[in-house]
């Protein structure tokens, strides 16, 4: 759906909190072009050896999707960055658990999850905050070539909290909904549930701003 947003991997200084917890930062070794799968999973073998330079290559094959799933789920930008770096830091310090049962990148998503899910538990005033501006915020049209697809990602991040994650891990990121379900800790009836509430709220916002549903 393209609403998420580029982030510089210079914002995050993972090198250095890498090393803090490393002592080996080696080059990775030469990687043959035998396909992005088998790349990844040799890099995954060499980070989980603790080399923290192939644990930053799979950091920024990453960082992208991981940012935006934070920003969705928390609708603020200092939230979504502080949230996404310490996914990465709780994936380094967990990469001996990753087995390969799933993709790699479900594995960080997870991650990404809890930290996300963990933040707002710790600061329920926070959490209220964000419910009341998602629930009461009046529709803002916005302008430009790309402007029906702002209004769409503006839409999104006005959406309750429930509504809000289960729409992005499911419409936007493509997981099933025991998949979803298990990410958030509701059950799969729940996240349908859930979606279906945030395509009502959503067609009605989007008619609201002149677009046909």
């Amino acid at each position: 759906m393209g609403i998420q947003k580029t982030v510089e991997t210079e914002k995050y200084p993972l090198a250095a909190l890498l090393t803090a917890h490393s002592s080996d930062y080696s080059p990775v070794m030469t990687i043959a072009s035998t396909g992005a799968a088998t790349d990844e999973a040799i890099l995954i073998r060499q980070a989980q050896a603790s080399n923290a330079r192939a644990f930053e290559s799979l950091y920024r094959l990453h960082v992208d999707k991981v940012y935006g799933i934070c920003l969705r789920m928390t609708g603020n930008v200092g939230e979504a960055e502080d949230c996404a770096q310490e996914a990465f830091i709780q994936a380094w310090n967990k990469l001996d658990k990753f087995r390969g049962d799933s993709a790699f990148s479900t594995w960080l998503h997870r991650i990404a999850v809890n930290a996300v899910l963990g933040r707002m538990r710790k600061s329920k005033r926070e959490q209220d905050r964000i419910q009341a501006v998602a629930e009461s915020a009046s529709p803002v049209l916005e302008t430009g070539d790309s402007g029906e697809l702002r209004d769409l990602s503006a839409a999104v991040d006005r959406l309750p909290q429930g509504a809000r994650h289960v729409f992005v891990l499911h419409a936007v990121y493509g997981y099933s909904h025991d998949e979803t379900g298990a990410m958030l800790g509701i059950a799969s009836g729940t996240s349908k549930a859930q979606l279906h509430r945030a395509r009502h709220l959503l067609a009605q916002q989007l008619k609201q701003q002149g677009f046909e549903a």
